[in-house]
């Protein structure tokens, strides 16, 4: 303890060791207690999971298993699904809107030569073209499959996914929201969560055919077109489906056949306004690859 007369410090007893001066014991009391407080701090402190992260492990594996029990399940799965699947549901939505751009990013030089050869396989032009003529579209074909030229005509990827992406989802709510008010209309009692999580569930398989056709866009089969497509038009399944899971509670509603028929118009309307979005965007590709003069060089 340090000496109140001298300052000098003293490992005990009651008179300071220099001055002779009487220790206060309350002094030694309360240095005591602080030296006791004092714990030295380890020099690396162990670091705690981020919170963020430990939810997002926990949101991806309820969204897998949920997702794999509505491959194997359908009927039960959405039936089952209550407002506690919203999430999982809002997810199967984003990407169902989010595959299909992406497949057409990725698989629109297979588009492009699919149509190509469909043109020559039309009676009033394969009979006036050679055999050489189909020989040399296919070596210019693989030439094309082999070519980035995605880099060439600047073809970005965040501006055509994100934005057709944004726009497919924004259809699918319209849908979505067409779909429950018809409900509604047919004396269907049940909040738009509930609903929103059941027609999410039913959209599981039409989303798993996009998933397959964009892996086989990624790995360059041309037949991913056919899984695009049947994932498109699986959404005119996914209405019906939904409405009929839900029991009225009258019997002076809408009848679900004419409900169905009106959404049928919604969806229509819809996909009409998508394929003139994605009909504007194949414009500017091919006024690009005719614009670009790195293309003309390479063929």
């Amino acid at each position: 303890m340090n000496c109140s007369n001298c300052g000098h410090f003293n490992d005990g007893g009651k008179f300071c060791v220099k001055c002779g001066h009487k220790l206060q014991e309350g002094a030694a009391v309360s240095q005591a207690a602080a030296a006791s407080e004092y714990q030295p701090q380890p020099a690396y402190a162990p670091q705690q999971p981020n919170q963020r992260v430990r939810q997002a492990k926990k949101v991806s594996k309820s969204f897998f298993s949920y997702f794999a029990e509505g491959i194997k399940n359908p009927t039960a799965t959405a039936q089952a699904a209550g407002e506690s699947q919203f999430v999982n549901a809002l997810i199967t939505v984003i990407l169902y809107a989010l595959s299909i751009p992406i497949m057409l990013y990725v698989g629109w030089k297979l588009l492009l030569i699919q149509f190509v050869r469909s043109m020559f396989k039309l009676p009033i032009i394969s009979e006036e073209l050679a055999p050489s003529n189909m020989e040399d579209f296919n070596t210019g074909a693989d030439l094309i499959k082999a070519t980035d030229i995605n880099s060439i005509i600047h073809f970005n990827f965040t501006d055509f996914v994100f934005k057709q992406g944004i726009f497919i989802f924004i259809g699918l709510a319209v849908i979505i929201g067409a779909t429950y008010v018809a409900a509604k209309f047919g004396k269907v009692d049940v909040s738009f969560k509930e609903f929103f999580s059941r027609f999410g569930t039913f959209l599981i398989i039409p989303t798993a055919l996009l998933l397959i056709g964009l892996v086989l866009a990624f790995l360059h089969v041309e037949y991913f077109s056919y899984f695009m497509n049947f994932g498109l038009l699986s959404i005119f399944l996914v209405v019906p489906f939904t409405i009929a899971s839900f029991k009225p509670s009258g019997t002076n509603g809408l009848d679900r056949i004419y409900s169905t028929l009106i959404v049928y118009v919604v969806i229509t309307i819809v996909l009409t306004f998508i394929a003139n979005g994605l009909g504007e965007e194949a414009k500017t590709i091919i006024t690009r690859m005719g614009n670009s003069s790195e293309l003309n060089d390479l063929f």
